[in-house]
């Protein structure tokens, strides 16, 4: 396989795979929705520096050895379901006022740049789901033989598709118009995200055998 057509095949199961929804679908989603494009575009930066971890260790071949191993993958569970489960929470006790003290500048005033790249950054290096998506990539759909160079390429790449998909997402939900419905019903929102949130770490907990 020669560099293009691998860079075609990373290209469109990375798109496919960052479209399905899950925990950054969501977490993105809900930042976009009551914090504003800001919020948004930091989440989706957190999410694709995650990504780093997962690309890492899988070209260094780490990837065999964690999803293969019964040790790891508890402990892989235990850390992304725990997560889960703290950002349900999370979601379900937030707070909203009438005046949206809590939406747009205010709350980012209390939310720094760097806890919001954090957030998205542990929800993606913690899902549990990603050391044996990308065990498939890169052990499965390339080869091994390719050169180490062209397989940082194509990890740079990942996770630039990543970035320009979720801030594409993010630039979406904070369209004014429709930004102006959702926000009215914001403690919806957030129960909503709460609920999916729970249940993704429940259901990841109760995977652990």
């Amino acid at each position: 396989m020669n560099f293009w057509q691998g860079f075609t095949i990373v290209t469109f199961v990375h798109l496919l795979a960052a479209a399905s929804p899950g925990p950054d679908f969501a977490l993105v989603t809900r930042q976009s929705l009551l914090h504003g494009r800001k919020a948004g575009v930091l989440t989706s930066l957190g999410i694709s520096l995650g990504l780093a971890i997962h690309i890492v260790y899988s070209v260094a071949g780490l990837a065999v050895i964690v999803t293969r191993s019964v040790e790891w993958m508890v402990v892989v569970k235990l850390a992304g379901g725990s997560y889960l489960l703290y950002l349900g929470f999370k979601g379900l006790r937030a707070q909203h006022h009438a005046s949206g003290t809590l939406l747009g500048k205010p709350w980012l005033a209390k939310n720094s740049s760097l806890r919001l790249i954090s957030t998205g950054f542990f929800c993606n290096a913690l899902n549990p789901k990603a050391p044996i998506y990308f065990l498939s990539l890169f052990t499965v759909i390339l080869s091994p033989e390719i050169p180490l160079p062209n397989l940082a390429i194509y990890g740079l790449w990942i996770m630039v598709l990543q970035m320009l998909w979720f801030t594409t997402l993010a630039c979406f939900f904070t369209n004014p118009s429709i930004r102006h419905r959702v926000v009215t019903i914001g403690p919806w929102v957030d129960r909503s995200f709460g609920v999916v949130m729970l249940a993704l770490g429940l259901q990841v907990l109760n995977s652990i055998r």
